[in-house]
């Protein structure tokens, strides 16, 4: 397997950069489907749609889903997470998704401040620079309207807030199998769902239900994704990758629909891949001189 080759870190890295896609395409779906639906009736089908997923695969695992290993910091996760979900798709019913984006893509930093207190991660000069170059090209490329300055923009970002927080404590908690914490945390998104649904439920079509369900089964792999990754690499080396949201979606938009990438997009792609590929060299090379100097010792 392609992974298996790689070191845990680079296995990491990889693992991330997959589930940001899938983060990306589900992102897309949400935004169609909030012109029609409530943030609860999208909660509650998409989380059921991933359960159909995750039920069988708990069925064959040995793993337990009632593990109340730091349960208290799993119960956090699991909010943070709800929130998270709750707080991006109520701001795209009134926020452009480019605005939405660009707080989100505010996470990797979040992520990358809390790494040192929280986790004690030591972060070097270049990764911070890398995560503030990548936000420099998020904003050169989605330049943000004036409903980024809106009060829905407050959800936005206490989601962002919520996403990086619930990251910080899945590689604080990454001991715990994935599949429990995948689990958890599509339980958590059901429950708001189900209390809140019916507020503004609307009978779905069946071409709109079909992307619900989809919408679920992207979810639930990117954050398989994201969850393994994060218990193989440190937060704050996988937070710049965050920002190949911006590539996925740019390259979404020019297959799907066509739409040609502006000078400004082009940009600031270039300087988003640019820092990641800096991170990952600077990685690779750190970890030649230390397999050199074990080597020689």
């Amino acid at each position: 397997m392609f992974l298996s080759r790689l070191t845990a870190r680079s296995a990491g890295i990889v693992l991330f950069l997959i589930g940001i896609f899938f983060f990306a395409l589900n992102d897309a779906l949400g935004k169609w489907l909030m012109a029609d639906y409530g943030v609860g009736q999208l909660m509650l089908v998409r989380s059921v749609a991933a359960g159909l997923i995750i039920l069988p695969l708990l069925r064959r695992s040995r793993e337990q889903v009632a593990d109340f290993r730091q349960w208290r910091l799993k119960l956090l996760r699991v909010l943070c997470l709800a929130g998270d979900t709750f707080s991006f798709f109520f701001a795209t019913k009134s926020m452009p998704l480019t605005d939405v984006m660009t707080y989100y893509m505010a996470a990797p930093l979040i992520i990358t401040a809390l790494s040192v207190p929280l986790l004690g991660e030591k972060v070097e000069l270049f990764r911070w620079g890398a995560v503030a170059a990548g936000f420099v090209g998020v904003a050169v490329a989605l330049q943000p309207s004036s409903a980024a300055f809106s009060p829905s923009a407050l959800i936005a970002l206490f989601g962002a807030t919520s996403f990086a927080a619930a990251m910080t404590l899945t590689r604080l908690i990454r001991d715990t199998h994935w599949l429990p914490l995948v689990a958890w945390q599509f339980s958590g998104a059901g429950l708001i769902g189900a209390a809140t649904a019916p507020i503004s439920w609307v009978t779905p079509s069946l071409f709109d239900l079909a992307l619900m369900v989809l919408t679920g089964i992207t979810a639930m792999l990117c954050f398989t994704c994201v969850t393994k990754a994060f218990r193989l690499a440190p937060a704050s080396l996988l937070a710049p990758f965050q920002y190949s949201a911006l590539v996925w979606a740019m390259l979404m938009g020019w297959l799907v629909w066509r739409d040609v990438p502006t000078v400004p997009i082009l940009l600031g792609n270039a300087v988003i891949i640019a820092s990641g590929l800096y991170v990952w060299f600077k990685e690779a090379r750190s970890r030649i001189v230390l397999e050199s100097g074990s080597l020689s010792g």
